[in-house]
């Protein structure tokens, strides 16, 4: 394997950092990762993930690099950043090309990565248009059309946590809410649920505990009537060929699925297909390889 056949792909998030050295089939020949450390602030995590970066390559030459970040990552700073202190003034292709002089450095979004990554090499794959739906703490979605993400006039297209919930919705973005993923995001639905449950709670133990718990059951069901809407509305607008679910929600996927999946079929006028993401753990990063080798 030559250097041309090699990239590298760091996938910042708000709590670990993912770290991959790739061939070009997207298959990971070696990976690693950190805790994010968020309260210590951005600087601190840039330098000990690009210090992990060097040990990993362990001095290979690389053909390209693709680094992705949550928010909308723009050369000289990442607006909608994540909590993380200092992280709205990162400069990432600056930092991580002076650290690896003469390699193309190629940055995005995280989102949008991880569906050019299921499209290059997952469910995605044909399918045009095509839209990633990313369900985890946060919410997101993605849309290809020709294989070429949509990324909008200011690289925020499918921010989809920002949406309105009704017409009377008086809270938004001005007013620093993201009110969809207040209520359906994993990261709320896991607080919601520890209030409710007297004892703390994940999104995921939530939907585990809505087999059998009846309070369980109508937090998750009340959450998916929501969220299936706004799934809905986003197949009318795009009339996409194929929607894959990735993100840590999916792992309930025989509860979310299924709740999708009826709202597409009695809403949209030609319902999607209806697929799971193949990346879990590993989209991100591997959305920053598919960025990198594209870009």
């Amino acid at each position: 394997m030559t250097s041309e056949d090699l990239i590298l792909g760091i996938d910042f998030g708000g709590t670990k950092v993912a770290l991959g050295l790739s061939d070009r089939t997207g298959a990971l020949l070696a990976a690693r990762r950190l805790e994010t450390d968020a309260e210590a602030g951005a600087e601190q995590v840039v330098t000990r993930a690009l210090a992990a970066a060097a040990e990993l390559v362990s001095g290979t030459p690389l053909a390209a690099i693709g680094v992705v970040s949550p928010g909308i990552v723009l050369p000289d700073r990442i607006l909608l950043a994540p909590n993380v202190p200092g992280w709205e003034e990162l400069r990432l292709a600056e930092l991580v090309s002076a650290a690896f002089p003469a390699v193309p450095v190629a940055v995005g979004t995280d989102a949008k990565a991880a569906a050019l990554a299921e499209w290059t090499w997952g469910t995605l794959k044909g399918a045009d248009p095509a839209v990633f739906l990313s369900l985890g703490t946060g919410i997101a979605a993605a849309v290809l059309v020709g294989g070429r993400l949509l990324t909008g006039a200011n690289g925020a297209a499918g921010e989809i946590g920002y949406n309105l919930r009704t017409p009377h919705d008086a809270d938004g973005f001005a007013s620093g809410a993201a009110p969809l993923e207040e209520a359906v995001g994993g990261r709320w639905l896991g607080t919601r649920a520890t209030a409710l449950l007297g004892r703390p709670v994940t999104a995921g133990e939530l939907f585990a505990l809505a087999r059998e718990n009846t309070e369980a059951k109508e937090l998750v069901a009340s959450a998916l009537d929501e969220l299936s809407m706004h799934v809905a509305n986003l197949a009318i607008a795009f009339d996409p060929a194929r929607i894959a679910v990735g993100g840590g929600l999916v792992r309930s996927a025989d509860v979310l699925l299924p709740a999708l999946r009826e709202r597409l079929t009695a809403a949209v006028p030609f319902p999607p297909e209806l697929v799971p993401a193949r990346f879990d753990q590993d989209a991100s990063l591997l959305g920053a390889v598919a960025l990198a080798l594209r870009e």
